[in-house]
């Protein structure tokens, strides 16, 4: 395997099967390792670079395989691989979160700050609607010396994002299942402006519910920035789903949540969605963000005032991910 060829493939995969493949997995890791290898690089210096952050991504997932202990933490094969780490299940309701790159420990810092913050400022009735931060730490690898930054996330069971929902309901769902979402991803919304911090990535993969209780969870805090900030990356491939300013690298604020989570439940919703819910949404998506609603609240309380002069007095509707 050449080097070129190598690179690309190691940038091109999202998971272990495609990194190692599923036949021969240690026969396709010597061969990226060989092809990657410092000691047989070319002179090139953007080669040399390149190829580098590659072997040291190949030998972190390798590694990562194997049964390893980081910290007080055993872990094995990876239970779920985010936009840019890993996630391990490492018991008691915990995932352990390892980014694949040293390069992204800014954007894992960034996680562990705005949870800190929300848990610290917060109101203390709307924390179960972000994941809870239980423990952070660095760890250097031995082999390549490379430090990572890890944090360690409280979860809970029965969890499916709005990804998964999509694809159970292929024709869109009713706007009254759609209601109980948006609702929440508001308070979730809310809880994490009045802290200061905007989430930035407000994306259907990261927008996680609880069908039989009507939970929502808003996961993924790595690309978040304080109000005032830019969003410092976008998620690679879901770039259709940012709002302007993220693009042109000025200022965020908590419109930019409104319009990606409003972007995220207009996407779930049938052909048959009342007009006035249509509009609705279509104010929170203005093109400049000081034209857009900029109080997650005072927001949940319109989305209200819609829902009861559309369907009366709201009612518990039960909601399944089998139509």
């Amino acid at each position: 395997m050449r080097t070129a060829e190598a690179i690309a493939l190691v940038a091109a995969a999202r998971t272990d099967a495609d990194l190692f493949g599923a036949d021969q997995p240690a026969r396709r890791y010597r061969e990226l390792v060989a092809a990657l290898h410092p000691d047989r690089l070319p002179a090139d210096p953007a080669v040399r670079a390149e190829a580098t952050d590659a072997f040291i991504h190949v030998t972190t997932r390798w590694q990562a395989r194997q049964v390893t202990v980081l910290g007080d933490y055993r872990l094995g094969a990876p239970a779920h691989s985010g936009d840019l780490a890993d996630l391990y299940d490492v018991g008691a309701d915990r995932l352990l979160k390892l980014p694949r790159r040293p390069a992204d420990n800014d954007l894992m810092a960034r996680e562990a700050h705005a949870l800190h913050t929300i848990a610290e400022r917060g109101d203390p009735r709307y924390l179960p609607y972000v994941p809870r931060l239980v423990d952070e730490f660095p760890h250097r690898d031995a082999a390549t010396g490379a430090e990572r930054r890890i944090n360690v996330l409280a979860t809970a069971p029965g969890l499916h994002d709005l990804d998964e929902v999509r694809r159970a309901y292929p024709d869109g769902l009713d706007a009254r299942d759609v209601a109980w979402m948006w609702r929440r991803l508001l308070v979730a919304l809310g809880l994490a402006h009045s802290a200061g911090i905007v989430h930035g990535a407000v994306l259907p993969r990261h927008v996680l519910i609880e069908p039989d209780a009507h939970g929502v969870v808003l996961i993924d805090w790595c690309f978040s920035a304080p109000i005032g900030g830019t969003i410092p990356a976008m998620v690679p491939g879901q770039e259709d789903w940012y709002p302007p300013e993220v693009f042109q690298k000025r200022q965020c604020g908590p419109g930019t949540d409104i319009w990606m989570a409003t972007r995220c439940m207009t996407s779930l919703l049938n052909r048959h969605a009342p007009r006035e819910l249509l509009d609705f949404a279509q104010g929170c998506r203005h093109r400049f963000l000081a034209d857009r609603p900029d109080d997650a609240w005072r927001l949940l309380r319109e989305l209200d005032q819609v829902l009861d002069r559309l369907y009366g007095p709201r009612t518990f509707r039960p909601f399944t991910l089998t139509p």
